[in-house]
């Protein structure tokens, strides 16, 4: 009752931050990206900006669960790459928050998922057209693998750099992320396993630059404590969803969530 009376929650305001912290451990172990829900839910009960400093403990606490969940899952070539990018989006995304108000980071981080939802569709039709064609081709030279090679190491920059600045900003990091696993090609438990760590490693090191902008205090560490008990069974449900789930669905309701967490952030 004390959270409550000190951030002025009604009943209903609390049980949906409840609902919302419980998604967390869904979208971590389940489907990724839907926890831009979360997101949504906070920043509707809260005020923006405090919304991602007292959502990040949340998501951190989600993030150890999907690691030791699925911790030998991980591809840790493809986090090597992403990770300096990801710290230079975080840079940018920091410098962002210093004079951005909640309208443009809101529709900015909007606009960004939803283009990443409509490219990662887009890849996906192309590598399918692909594949099917695949038979009638010979073998490309090395010139070929060399351009496909370079072309993912533009794309993990890419992805990464977005990435780290959505999950600096808004903690939106999660669809862009998984827009790039999913055009990456991984599959269900790879695709799990290395965004755990992916997360869990982003998110800790997040900590400071968001105590030091003010998003993260006693008031919100309090609230977080309230919050957390609700982490624990979404994770459950969601390691026990997660292999009844194929992988063609798998991908749509990725794709789905980043799609609705988008528009969420535009019209909020």
């Amino acid at each position: 009752m004390d959270t409550m009376t000190l951030w002025h929650l009604t009943g209903w305001e609390f049980a949906a931050l409840a609902f919302a912290a419980f998604l967390v451990g869904f979208s971590k172990t389940a489907v990724s990206g839907a926890n831009t829900v979360s997101l949504a839910i906070f920043a509707a009960v809260l005020p923006a900006r405090a919304s991602t400093g007292i959502l990040l403990p949340v998501l951190i606490a989600g993030d150890i669960l999907a690691v030791l969940t699925y911790r030998r899952h991980a591809h840790w070539p493809t986090l090597w790459r992403l990770f300096p990018a990801v710290g230079a989006g975080v840079v940018v995304g920091t410098l962002f928050l210093v004079w951005a108000d909640d309208a443009i980071v809101r529709t900015s981080i909007g606009v960004i998922l939803l283009l990443m939802a409509g490219v990662t569709v887009w890849r996906r039709r192309q590598a399918d057209a692909q594949a099917r064609s695949e038979d009638a081709r010979s073998d490309a030279d090395g010139r070929a693998e060399a351009s496909a090679a370079r072309a993912g190491r533009v794309k993990a920059r890419s992805y990464g750099v977005l990435g780290g600045f959505t999950t600096m900003v808004a903690n939106a990091g999660g669809p862009v992320m998984s827009m790039y696993l999913l055009s990456a090609g991984f599959r269900k438990l790879g695709f799990l396993g290395t965004s755990a760590f992916f997360f869990l490693i982003v998110n800790v090191s997040k900590l400071p630059f968001s105590a030091g902008l003010g998003l993260i205090d006693g008031r919100s560490l309090l609230l977080d404590a309230a919050l957390l008990v609700f982490v624990v069974p979404g994770a459950f449900i969601g390691t026990w969803a997660v292999s009844r789930i194929n992988q063609r669905l798998f991908e749509r309701l990725v794709i789905a969530a980043t799609v609705v967490g988008g528009l969420q952030l535009l019209v909020a």
